[in-house]
């Protein structure tokens, strides 16, 4: 679970699509994992009746990828098929779902012969005409975004939250190091079965549990611009705040929503992130259009940035100790200004790597991710 490779793995997967006046983009990457664990599920266009409804999740895997994989196939499905949902109770349908997909995937040969152990956060939406319903289970969050402002945001399920760690306790566990039993880092996941066999005591009740916090927003769109939902390998080195600014701010440049995520994953990999990363955005009608003004001005920025590299290398390139690092060292020590909000200069790594590789090739095998990361933490 803690392992890593040593270079990360940065092919992205992509998918974009819209309907019911929403459109959204995906974006995913392996990074510095041994193995892609995330999943994640966008529909707009429900069966059932509901073809004004849309459906988006993110699940974020850990010591293997079939819960999260399973569960992005069937969660939809096994909250459709409750009495509940059915009945238009959207709320205990979606309760019911999560835990009726939890108990169905324990009968998997993997999960019953104890080969497979692996568990899944789990956040996803729907998305109606008037309302949104949220939904989270373990560390990976969604926001909702006013005016590039969180305006709300899920809480992540952590064991050392107080009601989470009397549940634990209450079940015969403990809390070390943040952990659950001093190993799993979530109170609330899917699968994990193993943190699940106390006699006596419900699903909801276990050392780990299913239930999802829900909850409901009536949509406003006025003013609603975006709904983020992101797994930890996101939220790790971006708050709520810096993703929904810096968004925003990309938001104004373009409305190619796969590029978006791209720019979102990138920075946050050059930001320190080790994990996996998966992000869905979707947007509403009141989201962000470009507008000529701030694509002049991101012009203006990378036109400066170019300048200043240019003028650094030709004083400092013959000196024995001028590598990339040392150039984003002098960077930073720059001050530079309007950078992209939330994002700042790791928002521009790339454009700066493309800059020194072509002003200073005899040092451009001196660029590297693990000098970036430790410059930026």
């Amino acid at each position: 679970m803690g392992a890593f490779l040593d270079t990360p793995k940065t092919d992205k997967y992509n998918e974009h699509g819209e309907g019911n006046g929403l459109k959204y983009g995906v974006a995913s990457m392996q990074g510095w994992r041994l193995e892609m664990e995330d999943a994640h599920q966008a529909i707009t266009g429900l069966e059932g009746g509901l073809e004004d409804w849309s459906f988006f999740a993110v699940f974020d895997g850990h010591a293997g990828a079939k819960v999260s994989a399973h569960s992005a196939e069937h969660l939809l499905e096994c909250i459709m098929q409750t009495e509940e949902f059915k009945a238009e109770d959207v709320i205990r349908g979606i309760h019911s779902g999560f835990l009726r997909l939890d108990d169905k995937m324990r009968g998997l040969p993997e999960m019953c012969d104890g080969t497979d152990k692996s568990g899944s956060t789990a956040v996803c939406a729907f998305i109606s005409p008037k309302n949104i319903y949220i939904a989270n289970c373990g560390d990976s969050r969604a926001v909702l975004c006013r005016a590039g402002n969180p305006i709300f945001s899920t809480r992540d399920h952590k064991p050392v939250l107080p009601a989470e760690k009397e549940r634990i306790q209450n079940a015969g566990g403990n809390v070390v190091i943040q952990r659950v039993n001093g190993l799993l880092a979530v109170s609330r996941a899917l699968g994990d079965y193993e943190y699940k066999n106390v006699e006596g005591r419900g699903p909801c009740e276990q050392l780990v549990s299913p239930e999802p916090e829900i909850f409901v927003r009536d949509r406003d769109d006025q003013h609603d611009e975006f709904l983020v939902l992101a797994c930890d390998g996101i939220w790790d080195v971006m708050t709520n705040e810096n993703l929904c600014n810096f968004i925003h701010s990309r938001l104004l440049l373009t409305d190619d929503l796969e590029a978006v995520t791209n720019e979102v994953i990138d920075t946050c990999l050059y930001k320190g992130s080790r994990d996996n990363m998966s992000i869905v955005l979707i947007t509403f009608p009141a989201a962000p259009k470009p507008n000529i003004e701030a694509k002049k001005k991101e012009a203006e920025l990378d036109m400066f940035i170019e300048r200043t590299i240019k003028d650094i290398v030709s004083r400092e390139a013959d000196k024995k100790d001028f590598v990339f690092l040392k150039l984003l060292h002098m960077l930073m020590d720059q001050g530079i200004s309007n950078l992209p909000p939330g994002g700042g200069l790791p928002a521009k790594q790339k454009l700066i790597e493309n800059v020194f590789r072509e002003v200073c090739p005899s040092k451009a095998d001196s660029i590297g991710l693990p000098y970036d990361y430790l410059l930026y933490n």
